[in-house]
């Protein structure tokens, strides 16, 4: 494989391989979900091969049929890289190489590229580090042909060449440093929050999609600098900024890593402690892209990572944000019938936000009389502030 130079983009086939338990309309939206990660990473998308399998196949993922066609493809195309939709088991991932001579980036090493591009502050770049090592450990046996690579590519990037060509029991050994330092940022962060506790400020996180403009409103509501392009993971980092509500009331708002459906265990595990501003805010702000054609199944992600965080039960405004780029609000019509509280706004457009602010006022204003308990399993959930499907 070639080294590819900075500036330039790999070209990619996508292989979108859906096992029996997805439908058509989740396949469709994972499909495009993962163009939409492609692109971000930096691929040039050339092929695209979609596959409905009638089982899954514990070698390679897919059968000896698609194995083939794809081979076909590569054969017609210079392809540097193949994008997989699904995660895959080490032996999977090995065996695919083998059979397609390509490197293949699964849908976890996918995001977690994106994620060391984007990874600007120290404690950034160290939990990306963690889970691409954790990632990597088990895959060591069998790649070192693709690992040799490391530092020129989508799947590549982070640690570094050096770091990631050696054996389990020095990976271990920088895992090892890595969580001290993590956990020195990690306390320091504590004290930081104990400190505005103190103060008795209430605090309000804005959650949601990834690129479903929570950066943006950020920006809006409390003049901060973040970072906010329209592109997958664009903030990993929190940031805090002071915000006045109406009379003068102060507000901590918070701004973090945007969810993504199906989120990788490694993930949600590596950025725990950059989610505790999550679970520890007074409430949650959840902007949705109301302009998405899947803001549905968003919707439901967004919900499945609260839910693993133990947070689904907190107070929560939702904030129906890109109402400019909106055609038709049909669908939008019937999400706000079923969720209470709710806005709409367009925080890139919008001149007048007070809405929004009178809204997370009396929220806040009812969850310091009423503090909401935490709910340990989706058995124990109402659903009082989240549709049911529509569809």
């Amino acid at each position: 494989m070639k080294r590819i130079q900075t500036g330039q983009f790999e070209k990619a086939l996508l292989l979108a391989a859906f096992p029996p338990s997805v439908d058509r309309i989740s396949a469709q939206y994972e499909a495009e979900e993962l163009k939409n990660l492609a692109a971000t990473a930096g691929a040039h998308v050339v092929e695209v091969c979609e596959q409905h399998l009638k089982s899954i196949h514990p070698a390679t993922f897919i059968g000896k049929g698609k194995l083939q066609e794809i081979k076909d493809r590569l054969a017609a195309n210079d392809l540097d890289i193949i994008l997989f939709s699904q995660d895959l088991s080490p032996i999977q991932q090995r065996n695919l190489e083998r059979e397609l001579n390509r490197r293949i980036v699964d849908r976890t090493e996918l995001i977690l590229d994106i994620f060391a591009q984007h990874a600007q502050s120290k404690d950034g770049m160290i939990q990306v580090e963690l889970a691409q090592l954790r990632y990597l450990r088990p895959r060591l046996t069998g790649r070192g042909v693709m690992l040799s690579r490391l530092g020129g590519g989508i799947g590549t990037r982070g640690p570094g060449e050096t770091k990631l060509e050696v054996d389990r029991r020095r990976i271990d050994h920088r895992i090892a440093r890595l969580r001290k330092e993590w956990e020195k940022i990690r306390d320091a962060r504590r004290l930081q929050r104990k400190s505005r506790l103190r103060r008795n400020i209430a605090s309000a996180v804005l959650v949601g999609y990834t690129n479903a403009g929570k950066s943006t409103l950020l920006n809006r509501l409390t003049a901060a600098s973040v970072v906010a392009r329209d592109q997958l993971f664009s903030t990993l980092d929190t940031t805090t900024r002071r915000l006045f509500l109406h009379g003068n009331q102060p507000v901590l708002l918070s701004d973090t890593v945007g969810f993504i459906s199906h989120l990788p265990e490694s993930l949600l595990a590596a950025f725990r402690a950059t989610l505790e501003v999550v679970e520890e805010a007074t409430v949650l702000i959840h902007v949705a892209d109301a302009s998405s054609p899947f803001l549905e199944e968003q919707f439901h992600a967004v919900h499945d990572v609260l839910l693993s965080l133990n947070c689904a039960q907190k107070p929560i405004l939702t904030v129906f944000n890109k109402i400019d780029r909106l055609a038709d609000d049909l669908t939008l019509r019937e999400f706000e019938r079923r969720v209470s509280p709710s806005v709409r706004c367009s925080a890139l457009r919008d001149d007048d936000l007070s809405p929004l602010k009178d809204a997370l006022a009396v929220l806040i204003h009812k969850a310091l009389d009423n503090p909401p308990r935490p709910v340990e399993s989706r058995e124990e959930e109402d659903f009082h502030w989240y549709p049911e499907p529509l569809f």
